[in-house]
């Protein structure tokens, strides 16, 4: 199992990658890769849970998830609109992802320093 969730992030991120720089040309199965590879994004990061106390990364893996989840609509988005609604969803998302992935170490960074002292 430890293996496989950092497995299905980097399949998942990939596939997103692949879906969303396709969907673009309007070729028809985008929005299929974009979905799939999203769903193993949202699911390897909701199978990481944190296991320490602290508050602040506790919140800051709510926002992950809730990141990996709104990349899942914005695959919705992709099947029921037509306009450019995904593009904004996916842009949120990309920001609470990337807002994560650098505070969540920071805060452990920080957690690591109180402990030793």
């Amino acid at each position: 199992m430890n293996k496989l969730i950092p497995a299905l992030f980097m399949t998942g991120a990939i596939l997103v990658l692949i879906g969303a720089t396709l969907f673009i040309t309007k070729w028809a199965p985008a929005p299929y890769i974009y979905t799939i590879g999203a769903g193993f994004v949202a699911l390897a990061q909701i199978n990481t849970p944190y296991k320490g106390s602290n508050k602040i990364t506790k919140r800051l893996r709510i926002q992950q998830i809730f990141g990996a989840l709104l990349l899942v609509v914005t695959g919705l988005f992709m099947f029921t609109t037509h306009g450019n609604e995904w593009i904004a969803c996916l842009c949120i998302s990309a920001v609470l992802e990337l807002y994560t992935s650098f505070r969540i170490p920071q805060e452990e960074e920080k957690e690591k320093h109180q402990q030793e002292q």
